[in-house]
């Protein structure tokens, strides 16, 4: 079973290297038409309904009432999901070819910029808590996508047991990082309250702003108009010490939930999560 579940990963990454390097080189526009094609037309399946992507967004559109989501509004955003999931691992092949001028063109910061900045000129670090909205639901798991962010200009930190130590290092020397913490992945996090909903959160955003000083904010960056991208950046989260270390991290957790939460219910459709979030479908 090791050796088919090896095998199977090897192939998938074959896959999406030979995909990547397709995608990278076609014109611009035909990128994305084929990317958002491919996953409408996988889309259209009828068991993707009964998909964790399904019921996640089920979560999201009820808004944490526990109501019912009408069925066909539910069928528009999961078809308008996967067609932007198909989008981003378009345009994630393409940006490391891309001219960074052009880059910066299309990306703004629309919301909340002054708190990065005034974050950075304090010297202390900034934590930006990430929901998966952008292109990182693949970031680091293999060499290959590590090496494609690094040449967007994108440090990557592997998730192990050095991983803590190597970002306290980044935000002592005033650096920024982005830790994706919507998702619960090492099945080591704290109970939190999403959508209405108990679920897990990784502790490493709250933990290391209470350890280091460093200044929290969350960020969503989501795409459009068109081809551009923009940010929303929220206020700081307060991550002063009350008590107890592990009191303090679990406010702390929970703030940087409910400030994530806020922010993909702004755009649904562009929370790139597939697999299960919550112990039980709603």
């Amino acid at each position: 079973m090791r050796l088919r579940t090896r095998l199977w990963l090897r192939a998938r990454l074959w896959l999406f290297r030979i995909l990547g390097a397709v995608l990278e080189h076609l014109p611009e526009r035909v990128d994305v038409s084929i990317g958002e094609a491919v996953a409408g037309t996988i889309g259209r399946l009828p068991w993707w309904r009964t998909t964790p992507l399904a019921s996640n967004l089920e979560r999201v559109l009820a808004g944490g009432t526990g109501e019912p989501v009408d069925r066909r509004v539910l069928s528009r955003y999961l078809a308008r999901a996967l067609r932007s999931y198909g989008r981003y691992w378009a345009e994630g092949a393409k940006l490391p070819a891309m001219d960074p001028g052009a880059v910066a063109q299309r990306f703004r910061i629309v919301e909340g910029e002054a708190y990065l900045r005034d974050g950075v000129a304090g010297g202390r670090g900034v934590i930006l808590a990430l929901a998966h909205m952008g292109s990182w639901e693949w970031g680091g798991t293999f060499q290959w996508f590590a090496a494609k962010r690094e040449r967007m200009g994108l440090g990557i930190i592997p998730l192990d047991d050095a991983a803590p130590g190597a970002i306290a290092r980044v935000l002592r020397a005033g650096g920024v990082v982005g830790l994706l913490c919507d998702r619960d992945l090492q099945g080591n996090g704290i109970d939190v309250e999403l959508f209405g909903a108990k679920t897990t959160a990784p502790v490493g955003p709250a933990l290391l702003a209470l350890r280091t000083g460093a200044v929290l904010v969350c960020v969503a960056v989501y795409s459009g108009p068109a081809r551009d991208h923009h940010a929303v950046i929220t206020r700081p989260i307060d991550t002063t010490r009350h008590g107890a270390l592990r009191a303090d991290v679990a406010r702390v957790t929970q703030a940087v939930i409910d400030e994530l939460g806020w922010l993909i219910r702004r755009a649904p459709e562009q929370w790139h999560v597939l697999q299960a979030n919550w112990p039980a479908p709603p």
